[in-house]
């Protein structure tokens, strides 16, 4: 299966943030800043993507 996959790198830091947008940069799979990952691009992780795009660096992998 050749599944798209987009490179996650967390920017800003989680403290002080809404719990709801620390709980789907968790989902992600993001532990700490400047920590990398790779997800596969599916609807439901491009949502949690969209919300806290403003903390994440987002590359096509």
């Amino acid at each position: 299966m050749s599944d798209k996959m987009v490179k996650l790198t967390l920017v800003r830091s989680m403290h002080g943030r809404i719990p709801g947008h620390k709980e789907c940069v968790r989902g992600l799979g993001i532990r700490r800043m400047h920590h990398t990952v790779e997800v596969i691009d599916t609807p439901e992780n491009r949502g949690m993507i969209n919300k806290v795009s403003y903390m994440l660096k987002v590359e096509e992998a």
